[in-house]
């Protein structure tokens, strides 16, 4: 791992909470956001950044992420959360940011909806939404 960490998604929320200059980034992509939801950071009056990783069809890396980070994050000093649906993807986002020189990129482990449960459906057993923070759905 050549990131700054994995962190569950509670602490991820305590760390958004306790340093203003921190930063969630969703990076699913959009058919993702609105047909699943998206982290809400309105009770800590932020917003989450949203950067698609991978683009649909294919799934190809997008190769616009770093250049839309450097937009959304000017700062690369700046501590950035990267999430998505279980934890895989936000793993390779924050491992590209950090070899693009951010200083402190995070992994949130189990992302949005955690890994499968026993009957194959996710958000049941661990991430974003089983741990009871807060979302949205469009």
């Amino acid at each position: 791992m050549s990131y700054a960490g994995d962190v569950s998604p509670s602490d991820t929320y305590a760390a958004l909470a306790a340093n203003e200059n921190a930063v969630l980034v969703d990076c699913r992509t959009s058919v993702e956001w609105q047909f699943v939801g998206t982290p809400d950071l309105s009770e800590i009056d932020k917003t989450t950044k949203f950067i698609e990783f991978q683009q649909l069809p294919s799934g190809t890396l997008n190769p616009a992420f770093i250049d839309e980070l450097d937009k959304k994050v000017p700062n690369r000093s700046t501590p950035v959360y990267f999430i998505c649906r279980s934890g895989a993807r936000s793993a390779a986002a924050a491992d590209l940011a950090t070899a693009s020189g951010y200083e402190f990129a995070y992994n949130v482990a189990d992302g949005f909806e955690g890994p499968h449960d026993d009957e194959r459906h996710r958000g049941s057993q661990a991430g974003w939404k089983a741990s009871q923070l807060p979302w949205r759905q469009s």
